[in-house]
């Protein structure tokens, strides 16, 4: 296990923390858990109380979320722990590029709330959910130890999901049918620095919506839906996903990678892409008929702030005016 959390670029003591390989850390609120033996002890610790009331958590089979970018500054960790917390389901895949192993190369960022994410996420594990973690191109670092379990956590390249109603999904991060990071692995960087730089300016001109008390936005997913070329990729994209859905005999396939939240219909092949969490705070989920629809977390967060209405088991995320 700290083979895999040093590639992730995680420092010894965090390494202990969250595999549970001895010592202590402080914890979020300010306690001091021991991290001894097996799954780190923090696990087990209680819930923080809801200043706002309860709510009942949302069930579902099966909720698909990629591109989280833990190590970045883009990351709305806060939004996604929200997210968490308010549901439960039988089956978690993280569809790739969960923790963003180039930015960590280049330089530590790590805030305490990309932390909780972590805790939530295998606390879920340790409760009985199974979590599923596809490699993408960011946590490319993972690749190697495909095939293995980490804190309850089973590490692939793909899967292949059944729903309810007996379809069959093939679920892939989706960094293969993008031409560019293939092919043209330098391309791909200098378009992650031209992408890092749209987030910084993105961050600094959220800072000053919310001290005008307006809601998140974000610059990258306006210009993306906007600028032709883009629209043209992600049209592209997504054929490409379904053909290769289709050659693999499958009912229909859930990716991430693009940062575009859809569903559609390619002939007989459904392509769905869960979206993510740095532009449109998105998510996958799967009825227990089999029935999936995409939860967009950021509007239900902005109508519960509209409506002065608690979000289930949690305080309103930073960066969302109340």
């Amino acid at each position: 296990m700290a083979r895999a959390a040093f590639a992730t670029g995680l420092d010894p003591a965090q390494t202990a923390f969250l595999f549970g390989e001895g010592g202590d850390h402080r914890s979020g609120d300010g306690a001091v858990v021991s991290a001894k033996g097996g799954i780190a002890s923090w696990l087990d610790l209680p819930e923080p109380p809801d200043p706002k009331g309860l709510r009942p958590k949302r069930r579902y089979r099966t909720v698909w979320i990629s591109d989280v970018h833990l190590g970045t500054r883009g990351c709305n960790a806060d939004m996604l722990v929200s997210f968490l917390r308010s549901v439960e389901t039988e089956t978690l895949y993280l569809v790739g590029d969960i923790i963003d192993g180039w930015r960590l190369k280049k330089g530590w960022y790590w805030p305490d709330a990309h932390n909780e994410v972590l805790r939530r996420i295998l606390k879920m594990a340790h409760r009985g959910t199974r979590v599923v973690f596809i490699c993408g191109n960011h946590d490319e670092m993972l690749r190697p130890y495909a095939g293995l379990t980490f804190g309850g956590v089973e590490l692939l390249l793909d899967a292949i999901h059944t729903t309810a109603d007996g379809r069959r999904l093939l679920v892939v991060h989706g960094d293969a049918f993008d031409a560019i990071v293939l092919y043209h692995r330098w391309l791909a960087f200098l378009g992650d620095k031209a992408y890092e730089l749209m987030l910084r300016v993105n961050t600094t001109f959220n800072a000053v919506r919310r001290k005008m008390h307006l809601p998140y936005w974000s610059l990258s997913a306006y210009l993306k839906k906007r600028v032709k070329n883009a629209v043209q990729f992600i049209t592209r994209y997504e054929e490409a996903v379904a053909h290769a859905a289709a050659e693999r005999g499958v009912d229909g396939v859930v990716c991430g990678h693009i940062h575009s939240a859809e569903i559609r219909q390619f002939g007989a092949i459904t392509y769905y892409n869960d979206g993510d969490w740095v532009e449109s705070c998105t998510a996958l989920v799967e009825d227990f008929a089999g029935a999936m629809s995409i939860i967009d977390w950021l509007a239900e967060l902005k109508k519960n702030a509209a409506d002065k209405a608690p979000v289930a088991h949690e305080a309103m995320p930073v960066g969302v005016p109340a």
